[in-house]
Protein backbone atom coordinates (compact mmCIF):
# COMPACT_ATOMS: atom_id res chain seq x y z
CA UNK A 1 0.00 0.00 0.00
CA UNK A 2 1.00 3.70 -0.63
CA UNK A 3 3.11 5.01 1.65
CA UNK A 4 0.71 8.36 2.38
CA UNK A 5 -2.40 5.95 2.59
CA UNK A 6 -0.31 3.38 5.93
CA UNK A 7 1.42 6.48 7.38
CA UNK A 8 -1.46 7.93 10.31
CA UNK A 9 -2.34 11.62 10.29
CA UNK A 10 0.89 12.65 13.57
CA UNK A 11 3.51 11.21 11.07
CA UNK A 12 2.44 13.16 7.95
CA UNK A 13 2.10 16.60 10.29
CA UNK A 14 5.75 15.55 10.89
CA UNK A 15 6.32 15.34 7.35
CA UNK A 16 4.60 18.33 6.24
CA UNK A 17 6.68 21.25 5.22
CA UNK A 18 3.77 23.97 4.97
CA UNK A 19 2.30 25.18 8.35
CA UNK A 20 -1.53 25.26 7.83
CA UNK A 21 -0.82 20.94 6.43
CA UNK A 22 0.96 20.42 9.45
CA UNK A 23 -2.02 21.76 11.27
CA UNK A 24 -5.11 20.09 9.72
CA UNK A 25 -2.85 16.95 9.68
CA UNK A 26 -2.36 17.44 14.06
CA UNK A 27 -6.00 18.80 14.88
CA UNK A 28 -7.52 15.88 12.31
CA UNK A 29 -5.06 13.41 14.96
CA UNK A 30 -5.96 15.93 17.64
CA UNK A 31 -10.04 15.41 17.47
CA UNK A 32 -10.22 12.32 15.75
CA UNK A 33 -12.27 13.34 12.51
CA UNK A 34 -11.45 13.89 9.18
CA UNK A 35 -14.39 15.44 8.61
CA UNK A 36 -14.68 18.78 6.44
CA UNK A 37 -18.05 21.21 6.38
CA UNK A 38 -19.00 23.31 3.23
CA UNK A 39 -21.01 25.77 4.80
CA UNK A 40 -23.19 27.21 1.79
CA UNK A 41 -25.29 29.26 4.27
CA UNK A 42 -26.41 32.73 2.80
CA UNK A 43 -27.46 34.61 6.06
CA UNK A 44 -25.02 35.61 8.45
CA UNK A 45 -26.65 34.89 11.14
CA UNK A 46 -27.48 30.58 9.89
CA UNK A 47 -23.76 30.60 8.72
CA UNK A 48 -22.80 31.40 12.58
CA UNK A 49 -25.32 29.13 13.87
CA UNK A 50 -23.72 26.51 11.40
CA UNK A 51 -20.31 27.11 12.03
CA UNK A 52 -20.71 26.89 16.33
CA UNK A 53 -22.86 23.84 16.14
CA UNK A 54 -21.07 21.57 13.59
CA UNK A 55 -17.42 22.83 15.19
CA UNK A 56 -16.64 20.59 17.61
CA UNK A 57 -17.10 17.85 14.89
CA UNK A 58 -14.96 18.99 12.16
CA UNK A 59 -11.70 19.67 11.59
CA UNK A 60 -12.31 21.95 8.53
CA UNK A 61 -15.11 24.49 7.94
CA UNK A 62 -15.40 25.37 4.13
CA UNK A 63 -16.77 28.81 3.09
CA UNK A 64 -18.05 30.78 0.31
CA UNK A 65 -17.87 33.64 1.73
CA UNK A 66 -19.10 35.77 -1.11
CA UNK A 67 -22.49 34.06 -1.02
CA UNK A 68 -23.53 35.65 2.19
CA UNK A 69 -26.14 37.99 1.36
CA UNK A 70 -24.82 40.72 4.86
CA UNK A 71 -21.50 39.94 5.08
CA UNK A 72 -19.47 42.11 6.98
CA UNK A 73 -16.20 42.09 8.38
CA UNK A 74 -17.32 40.86 12.04
CA UNK A 75 -18.35 37.59 10.69
CA UNK A 76 -15.03 36.77 10.13
CA UNK A 77 -13.65 37.82 13.50
CA UNK A 78 -16.41 35.64 14.76
CA UNK A 79 -15.41 32.70 12.32
CA UNK A 80 -11.72 32.93 13.83
CA UNK A 81 -12.97 32.75 17.53
CA UNK A 82 -15.04 29.44 16.79
CA UNK A 83 -11.83 28.06 15.46
CA UNK A 84 -10.35 28.75 18.71
CA UNK A 85 -13.41 27.51 20.72
CA UNK A 86 -14.00 24.40 18.47
CA UNK A 87 -9.95 23.71 16.59
CA UNK A 88 -10.66 23.65 13.46
CA UNK A 89 -9.31 25.69 10.24
CA UNK A 90 -10.82 27.98 7.47
CA UNK A 91 -10.91 26.94 3.92
CA UNK A 92 -12.26 29.43 1.78
CA UNK A 93 -12.94 27.61 -1.98
CA UNK A 94 -12.29 30.88 -3.66
CA UNK A 95 -10.63 28.75 -6.57
CA UNK A 96 -8.43 31.84 -7.97
CA UNK A 97 -7.65 31.42 -11.60
CA UNK A 98 -6.29 34.71 -12.80
CA UNK A 99 -2.76 36.28 -13.49
CA UNK A 100 -0.76 36.74 -10.41
CA UNK A 101 -1.24 40.24 -9.68
CA UNK A 102 -4.87 40.00 -9.69
CA UNK A 103 -4.91 37.32 -7.95
CA UNK A 104 -2.72 38.43 -5.29
CA UNK A 105 -4.79 41.78 -4.55
CA UNK A 106 -8.13 39.54 -4.85
CA UNK A 107 -6.40 36.88 -1.97
CA UNK A 108 -5.21 40.78 0.28
CA UNK A 109 -7.73 43.45 -0.33
CA UNK A 110 -11.49 44.50 -1.13
CA UNK A 111 -14.32 43.65 1.41
CA UNK A 112 -13.76 39.98 2.24
CA UNK A 113 -9.46 40.22 2.67
CA UNK A 114 -9.19 36.81 3.02
CA UNK A 115 -5.91 36.42 3.89
CA UNK A 116 -6.72 38.35 7.18
CA UNK A 117 -8.53 35.13 8.54
CA UNK A 118 -8.68 31.95 6.03
CA UNK A 119 -5.75 29.46 6.65
CA UNK A 120 -6.34 27.61 3.19
CA UNK A 121 -7.27 28.50 -0.29
CA UNK A 122 -7.57 26.42 -3.38
CA UNK A 123 -6.31 27.75 -6.69
CA UNK A 124 -6.73 26.58 -10.62
CA UNK A 125 -3.28 25.78 -12.04
CA UNK A 126 -4.51 27.06 -16.00
CA UNK A 127 -2.27 30.46 -14.87
CA UNK A 128 0.81 28.82 -14.61
CA UNK A 129 3.17 28.78 -11.25
CA UNK A 130 2.95 32.26 -11.06
CA UNK A 131 -0.48 32.16 -9.39
CA UNK A 132 0.96 30.58 -6.79
CA UNK A 133 3.83 32.84 -6.04
CA UNK A 134 1.13 35.44 -6.09
CA UNK A 135 -0.49 34.10 -2.79
CA UNK A 136 3.17 32.95 -1.38
CA UNK A 137 4.39 36.29 -1.66
CA UNK A 138 1.21 37.97 0.15
CA UNK A 139 1.50 34.62 2.98
CA UNK A 140 5.30 35.37 3.58
CA UNK A 141 4.10 39.03 4.27
CA UNK A 142 2.20 38.24 7.12
CA UNK A 143 3.51 37.80 11.23
CA UNK A 144 0.36 37.00 13.07
CA UNK A 145 0.58 33.54 13.70
CA UNK A 146 -2.24 32.52 11.35
CA UNK A 147 -0.96 29.29 9.82
CA UNK A 148 -1.73 29.68 5.80
CA UNK A 149 -1.72 27.44 2.82
CA UNK A 150 -2.50 26.70 -0.73
CA UNK A 151 -4.51 23.92 -1.94
CA UNK A 152 -4.63 23.00 -5.73
CA UNK A 153 -7.39 21.72 -7.63
CA UNK A 154 -5.77 18.88 -8.92
CA UNK A 155 -9.08 17.24 -10.06
CA UNK A 156 -12.85 18.23 -9.47
CA UNK A 157 -16.23 15.92 -8.67
CA UNK A 158 -18.30 17.50 -11.38
CA UNK A 159 -19.43 15.70 -14.42
CA UNK A 160 -17.46 16.25 -17.32
CA UNK A 161 -14.44 17.91 -15.44
CA UNK A 162 -11.20 18.67 -17.97
CA UNK A 163 -8.89 18.30 -14.36
CA UNK A 164 -7.74 14.92 -15.31
CA UNK A 165 -4.74 13.42 -16.31
CA UNK A 166 -2.12 15.52 -17.58
CA UNK A 167 -3.81 18.12 -15.66
CA UNK A 168 -3.72 16.90 -12.51
CA UNK A 169 0.20 15.46 -12.94
CA UNK A 170 1.16 18.95 -13.54
CA UNK A 171 -0.90 19.96 -10.70
CA UNK A 172 1.54 17.73 -8.50
CA UNK A 173 4.51 19.08 -10.41
CA UNK A 174 3.65 22.55 -9.37
CA UNK A 175 2.74 21.51 -5.65
CA UNK A 176 5.84 19.57 -5.29
CA UNK A 177 8.03 22.34 -6.50
CA UNK A 178 6.29 24.49 -3.92
CA UNK A 179 6.17 22.11 -0.96
CA UNK A 180 6.27 25.23 1.62
CA UNK A 181 2.99 27.11 0.15
CA UNK A 182 1.08 24.18 -0.62
CA UNK A 183 -1.09 22.11 1.85
CA UNK A 184 -2.47 19.86 -0.65
CA UNK A 185 -5.19 19.27 -3.30
CA UNK A 186 -8.32 18.78 -4.32
CA UNK A 187 -9.54 15.50 -4.75
CA UNK A 188 -11.97 13.74 -7.11
CA UNK A 189 -14.69 12.50 -4.73
CA UNK A 190 -16.86 11.51 -7.56
CA UNK A 191 -14.00 8.90 -9.07
CA UNK A 192 -11.88 6.90 -6.36
CA UNK A 193 -10.21 5.49 -9.57
CA UNK A 194 -8.82 8.78 -10.16
CA UNK A 195 -8.37 10.07 -6.59
CA UNK A 196 -6.13 6.65 -6.15
CA UNK A 197 -4.29 8.17 -9.03
CA UNK A 198 -3.37 11.30 -7.46
CA UNK A 199 -3.26 9.52 -3.82
CA UNK A 200 -0.14 7.51 -6.06
CA UNK A 201 1.69 10.22 -6.77
CA UNK A 202 1.21 12.61 -3.80
CA UNK A 203 3.65 13.94 -1.38
CA UNK A 204 2.92 13.01 2.25
CA UNK A 205 3.38 15.70 3.59
CA UNK A 206 0.19 17.37 1.17
CA UNK A 207 -3.07 16.40 2.20
CA UNK A 208 -5.94 15.68 -0.14
CA UNK A 209 -9.31 17.11 0.75
CA UNK A 210 -12.43 15.69 -0.95
CA UNK A 211 -15.58 17.10 -2.37
CA UNK A 212 -18.37 14.56 -3.81
CA UNK A 213 -18.63 12.68 -0.51
CA UNK A 214 -22.39 11.27 0.69
CA UNK A 215 -23.41 8.60 2.51
CA UNK A 216 -26.36 7.80 -0.01
CA UNK A 217 -26.69 9.97 -2.72
CA UNK A 218 -24.88 9.45 -6.01
CA UNK A 219 -25.35 12.26 -8.37
CA UNK A 220 -27.16 15.81 -8.44
CA UNK A 221 -29.32 17.12 -10.78
CA UNK A 222 -26.43 19.51 -11.81
CA UNK A 223 -23.66 17.23 -12.71
CA UNK A 224 -21.99 16.41 -9.00
CA UNK A 225 -21.20 12.92 -8.60
CA UNK A 226 -20.88 11.24 -5.05
CA UNK A 227 -18.88 8.87 -3.46
CA UNK A 228 -18.89 7.22 -0.11
CA UNK A 229 -16.79 8.37 2.76
CA UNK A 230 -15.16 4.45 3.49
CA UNK A 231 -14.73 4.67 -0.70
CA UNK A 232 -13.27 8.13 -0.43
CA UNK A 233 -10.80 7.83 2.70
CA UNK A 234 -9.53 4.39 1.37
CA UNK A 235 -8.68 5.51 -2.30
CA UNK A 236 -6.22 8.23 -0.47
CA UNK A 237 -8.38 11.20 0.45
CA UNK A 238 -7.30 12.75 4.34
CA UNK A 239 -10.26 14.92 4.72
CA UNK A 240 -14.00 14.49 3.29
CA UNK A 241 -15.78 17.52 2.46
CA UNK A 242 -19.42 17.08 2.74
CA UNK A 243 -21.68 20.07 2.77
CA UNK A 244 -25.66 19.35 1.79
CA UNK A 245 -25.39 15.86 3.01
CA UNK A 246 -25.14 17.84 6.20
CA UNK A 247 -26.85 20.97 6.49
CA UNK A 248 -29.19 19.68 3.89
CA UNK A 249 -30.90 17.55 6.50
CA UNK A 250 -33.44 17.55 9.83
CA UNK A 251 -30.43 17.39 11.81
CA UNK A 252 -27.37 18.82 11.34
CA UNK A 253 -25.50 17.93 14.31
CA UNK A 254 -26.44 14.17 14.18
CA UNK A 255 -25.63 13.68 10.55
CA UNK A 256 -22.16 15.41 11.03
CA UNK A 257 -21.93 13.01 13.85
CA UNK A 258 -22.53 10.55 11.29
CA UNK A 259 -19.84 11.39 8.52
CA UNK A 260 -17.20 12.17 10.98
CA UNK A 261 -17.55 8.09 12.53
CA UNK A 262 -17.84 7.32 9.18
CA UNK A 263 -14.51 8.80 8.23
CA UNK A 264 -12.53 7.90 11.03
CA UNK A 265 -13.65 4.08 10.32
CA UNK A 266 -12.62 4.24 7.44
CA UNK A 267 -9.20 6.21 8.29
CA UNK A 268 -8.61 3.32 10.87
CA UNK A 269 -9.04 0.69 8.51
CA UNK A 270 -6.61 2.31 5.86
CA UNK A 271 -3.77 2.85 8.43
CA UNK A 272 -4.29 -0.60 10.54
CA UNK A 273 -4.95 -2.71 7.69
Amino acid sequence: MLENLKMNYKERAKRALNPAAKKLFEIMEEKKTNLALANDETDSKKFLELAEKIGPEIAVLKTHIDVLRDFTSSITKNLLELTKKHNFIIFEDRKFADIGNTVRLQYSEGIYRIADWANLVNLHIVPGPGIIEAINNVIKERRDGLSRGILILAQMSSDGTLATGDYTRKAVVLANANKEAVAGYIGNGGNTEELGKLADISFVGHAILTPGVQIQSKADSLGQRYTTPEEAILAGSDCIIVGRGIYGTENPLEMAKKYREAGWKAYLKRVES
